[in-house]
């Protein structure tokens, strides 16, 4: 039962939802604008329709408070960095001359004016741009995306609520701009920054807001006493306004912890919490408080990140926990649901008995609303959406699909012996060298090449069965021989086959895997116009048979110089996918350690004498909270040793990372015992270089001097500038030559002219280094 009051006040609302389109509209459109097919007014319209699309589905699915101001072109940290003036100087001349090219040069770069830096929103998959701030920053506001977007849904006549980055994480995630001193805090520009927001607040007040909701997710971190103050003072300040709107802090991806009080104690109206996962705590710090008398507070209560079916009954129970907590208690998913994907009931091809455990953004939408209408009603109302869930949990946990005896067998008898080489790294380094005959300076790439509009149509045809499976791998073949023949001619010293075959560094492992399960319409965004399908972990983890050895053989076969084999590594085929979530991740990890280890095995009996595995969500994957952090890098770096540490000690095994914070990993790249590590380093200016000499890192490195998700082409002498840079921190002998990730979003002229002017570089430092 639920009271008078709390039926008038649940409501359901989320933070953001998918921005894409069922097709991918967007990507089209802003793909079209980049290659002059597309005009700006047409990708205006398009953008429109999608943001008209998503209000309206939400709308007639019960959501009582729609969000504007999360749809983004490109990054909704980009869209926050235009609204405050925050426009690097290298950028501003583009900006003026036309603000929407100028806005996708500060996101991708031109040739020659260099992209923002950009990284891994908080533990996710999702990349922002890094604002670049300094002591001489002026801030300055422009709400008109803001207020546009706004009033485009009060003309629908739905209520709306926009949502904004807040002062504190903008100012927390971003980053001394260059030139200025690596120890500048952007949080002491918090004084000069709120104005502008107070600015913003009022302009969306005067277009009709009643609410704003401000974004807080970097509170969820360890935050120091500063930072809690600046929060402190930065809600105080908005909320002393007179002239806004009511304010919603939200925050989420964790628990808040010595956050929570604080803003628990802020004059603002409202909360928006997450009661996910960790952030489960959140409900016992909240009644340590004393609640939120006289304020609202949004609930996020089904899992925003993750595509299984909520527990309607167990979130039931939270939610009336809570409200005895606050005033007013409405029901959200825990973040946006920028994170997962569109619509489960797109899945034609999904075994039913699975597809009815599935929950995309539309299924999440429809059990939030059913929440809301629990909590207002009482559970007789919900009682046929109870009995469906209740169904549907036990179909899933009964299932046979789930469980694999043989596999749990083998994954209880790993003993610490299996995740360790059989010689130091010293020894195994000199019969690698020994082997290898590589130069001083080796050069390679990180593995894949560009995917091309022929490769897609072939990938296309033979799923519409327009060509058969030997005409496809014909088409293979032929791209595999002109890769390693241009690698030759190039000059590149470890090659790859490109990767022409694979559709994702994930998904071309996972439906190859049993107990993993492909999507066809699953897209999310990673970055910008990048979407990825990850695929969904529905039960235990076993390799039928091999994966790569097939092409990777028929790769070396063309040539005298060793060829790579490429695999994904067993936290990012976790990271990158969606997990379970009725087993700890780190048995999860070590099933698929063991298929991949089958796998590095048959490579190198195949005589594949460099085998890289990827894992590029190492970082991204460390949880927020330090106190999380050695219990999950205990498991994910014993994973990556299971996979890789059955072979000879002339076996060169490499790991690649990209955009992310390597400074809080080192010790943990460290532990993987990888020989080689090939990383992003060119938007960073060779920052981790630093960072591994600072540890004290002994193996070899590859820090990237190419920066890849730029379409601009670097110079040999800027190639050569960042190697004598990595030099300074990495001696000679251990320093690789690579671009930052792999190329296969990029197009091939600017493939072969960046990658010629890497190679020369290296010859041109390597003649350096000899004195020739």
């Amino acid at each position: 039962m639920t009271t008078k009051s709390a039926a008038a006040a649940a409501r359901a609302t989320v933070y953001g939802y998918p921005r894409q389109g069922r097709d991918r509209e967007l990507k089209k459109a802003i793909e079209g604008y980049w290659k002059g097919r597309v005009t700006a007014d047409a990708l205006r319209s398009t953008a429109a329709e999608l943001r008209r699309t998503n209000w309206r589905q939400l709308a007639g699915a019960g959501v009582h408070e729609v969000p504007t101001g999360d749809f983004s072109y490109y990054d909704h940290v980009l869209d926050t960095t235009v609204m405050v003036g925050a426009i690097p100087a290298r950028h501003r001349e583009a900006v003026a001359a036309d603000a929407l090219d100028g806005y996708f040069a500060m996101a991708r770069g031109t040739q020659d004016v260099a992209p923002l830096e950009m990284t891994k929103w908080f533990d996710t998959n999702y990349h922002y741009l890094v604002p670049e701030l300094g002591p001489d920053t002026v801030f300055a506001a422009d709400s008109a995306k803001q207020v546009a977007e706004l009033a485009e849904a009060l003309a629908l006549g739905l209520t709306a609520r926009p949502v904004l980055v807040g002062p504190v994480t903008y100012l927390l995630l971003a980053k001394p701009a260059p030139g200025v001193p690596a120890d500048f805090d952007p949080l002491t520009l918090l004084d000069r920054l709120l104005p502008v927001y107070a600015e913003v607040l009022a302009d969306l007040r005067a277009a009709g807001a009643e609410w704003v909701q401000l974004d807080e997710p970097a509170l969820v971190q360890d935050r120091t006493p500063a930072d809690l103050n600046a929060a402190a003072r930065a809600y105080r300040d908005l909320s002393a306004l007179t002239d806004r709107p009511k304010l919603l802090v939200a925050s989420y991806f964790d628990r808040l912890g010595d956050a929570l009080p604080v803003l628990a104690k802020a004059p603002v109206e409202g909360l928006a919490l997450d009661f996910t996962g960790p952030a489960a705590a959140n409900l016992e710090g909240l009644a340590a408080v004393g609640g939120l008398p006289g304020k609202r507070l949004v609930a996020g209560v089904v899992d925003g990140r993750n595509i299984w079916v909520n527990d309607l009954e167990k979130s039931l129970s939270v939610l009336g926990t809570l409200l005895g907590l606050a005033d007013r208690v409405d029901v959200s998913a825990s973040s946006s649901l920028l994170h997962v994907p569109l619509d489960a009931a797109a899945e034609k091809d999904v075994d039913p008995q699975i597809l009815r455990w599935l929950s995309f953004a539309k299924q999440k939408t429809t059990e939030i609303t059913t929440l809301a209408k629990g909590l207002a009603r009482g559970t007789d109302a919900i009682a046929g959406e109870l009995a469906a869930n209740r169904a549907a949990l036990a179909s899933r946990a009964n299932s046979p699909i789930t469980r694999n005896p043989a596999v749990r067998a083998r994954t209880g008898a790993v003993t610490d012996a299996d995740a360790r080489r059989s010689q130091p790294y010293a020894e195994r380094a000199a019969a690698q060298r020994a082997h290898l005959g590589l130069p001083l300076l080796p050069t390679t790439t990180i593995g894949s090449f560009p995917q091309t509009g022929e490769l897609r149509t072939a990938r296309a045809d033979l799923r519409a069965g327009r060509i058969d499976t030997a005409g496809y791998e014909e088409r293979i073949r032929t791209e595999i021989q002109e890769v390693v023949s241009y690698q030759e001619k190039a000059g590149v010293d470890v090659l790859v086959h490109g990767e022409p075959e694979r559709n994702d560094m994930v998904q071309y492992f996972a439906e190859q895997l049993d107990g993993y399960l492909a999507t066809q319409h699953g897209w999310v965004q990673s970055y910008g116009t990048r979407y990825v399908r990850p695929p969904v972990l529905a039960g235990d983890i076993s390799r039928p048979e091999p994966m790569t050895v097939r092409w990777t053989s028929y790769a070396q076969s063309l040539t005298a110089k060793p060829v790579k084999g490429m695999l994904t590594g067993p936290v990012t085929m976790l990271a990158w996918s969606f997990v379970r979530d009725d087993q700890p991740l780190g048995e999860t990890a070590r099933q698929v350690a063991l298929a991949l280890r089958d796998e590095v095995a048959d490579l190198e009996a195949a005589g594949t004498s460099v085998i890289q595995v990827d894992e590029p969500a190492l970082r991204e994957t460390l949880p927020l909270r330090a106190a999380d952090r050695p219990a999950y890098l205990a498991w994910a770096t014993e994973a990556f040793r299971l996979a890789t540490s059955g072979v000879r000690p002339d076996t060169q095994v490499h790991t690649h990372m990209c955009y992310a914070e390597f400074g809080d990993i080192v010790q943990a790249i460290d532990d993987l015992d990888a020989d080689v590590i090939s990383l992003e380093a060119a938007r960073s200016h060779m920052q981790v270089a630093r960072e591994l000499a600072a540890h004290g890192y002994p193996r070899e490195a590859g820090p990237g001097v190419w920066d890849i998700h730029s379409p601009r082409v670097p110079s040999a002498e800027e190639a050569a500038d960042l190697l004598r840079t990595g030099l300074e921190a990495i001696p000679a002998e251990r320093l690789w030559v690579n671009p930052d990730c792999g190329l296969k979003t990029r197009a091939w002229p600017e493939t072969r002219a960046s990658l010629e002017n890497l190679v020369a570089a290296a010859r041109t430092v390597r003649e350096e280094l000899s004195g020739s």
